[in-house]
């Protein structure tokens, strides 16, 4: 006869500190309280947290988009500033070696006129010496002010470029607010009145059962951490639940999690309570 191959139950999903499962058998859980009233509140407090997450999740990536534009215009605005820097340090640059070729060609006249009225060789070739310094010297400056024109049209172009980037960035953030702040207007009343019922239902439950909530809550993707039966499943990781554990969740009389996820199990009725 064949045999039927169970399927492996995988870890809860917190492993450190309290979960629903390490707490299921503990009997002095505010004992003031029975255990389908701390089950009702618990499921309570998860549909009211889960209203909270669907108001935050209305706001999607624009809170990182907002960010993202923001680093974008500051880096930006720093490249504009150095930009500008360089480029007024390579325009002082080609003013000076305008002023250098002027006082070179200055020089050059000084020294012809005195070349001409010179006496000996020696004095005229040290004259001629002079007079070719000063023109190679000429020549050197008009290469660099040509250099330095081209580095400084291919600068301007940057920076041009760079301002139109700004300007988009500035425009795209302008538009990404108002749209973050019109959702947040619209919900902002809602949220808060959520948040104030979450808190008032957290402060009825015990602080261990609190804890393991908050546990199983924070490392499941959809933040569930309570969870109803759906066609024989759990609502949480949608692995199948054994007819009489189904019985025994509808009897509200134990916490009971999943052993797959680590979720608590609670009975169809509450939902149709709701």
């Amino acid at each position: 006869m064949a045999t039927v191959k169970k399927q492996k139950a995988v870890m809860p999903i917190v492993v450190e500190g309290e979960t629903f499962a390490s707490l299921q058998n503990v009997k002095n859980l505010d004992s003031d309280m029975s255990i389908e009233e701390k089950l009702r509140l618990l499921y309570k407090l998860q549909k009211t947290d889960s209203k909270i997450d669907n108001i935050q999740l209305l706001r999607g990536e624009l809170p990182l988009e907002v960010q993202d534009l923001e680093d974008d215009i500051l880096g930006l605005k720093t490249r504009i500033a150095n930009l500008s820097k360089e480029i007024k340090e390579i325009e002082a640059f080609i003013s000076q070696k305008k002023l250098d070729i002027v006082n070179s060609k200055t020089l050059i006249a000084k020294y012809e006129e005195q070349r001409n009225n010179v006496k000996n060789n020696r004095e005229y070739d040290s004259l001629s010496k002079e007079i070719e310094y000063q023109e190679l010297d000429c020549q050197l400056s008009e290469k660099r002010i040509n250099d330095s024109t081209k580095l400084l049209a291919e600068k301007k172009s940057a920076l041009e470029e760079t301002n139109n980037a700004l300007a988009g960035r500035e425009e795209d953030l302008v538009n990404k607010k108002n749209e973050l702040e019109t959702i947040v207007n619209e919900t902002q009343k809602d949220e808060e009145q959520l948040l104030l019922e979450s808190s008032a239902i957290k402060e009825k439950i015990d602080a261990r059962l609190l804890h393991a909530y908050e546990k199983v809550r924070n490392n499941a993707r959809n933040k569930l951490a309570v969870v109803t039966v759906q066609r024989d499943a759990c609502g949480g990781c949608f692995n199948k639940i054994p007819p009489q554990r189904q019985l025994d969740i509808q009897a509200s009389k134990k916490i009971i999690v999943c052993e797959y996820c680590g979720r608590i199990l609670v009975s169809n009725k509450f939902e149709e309570e709701e």
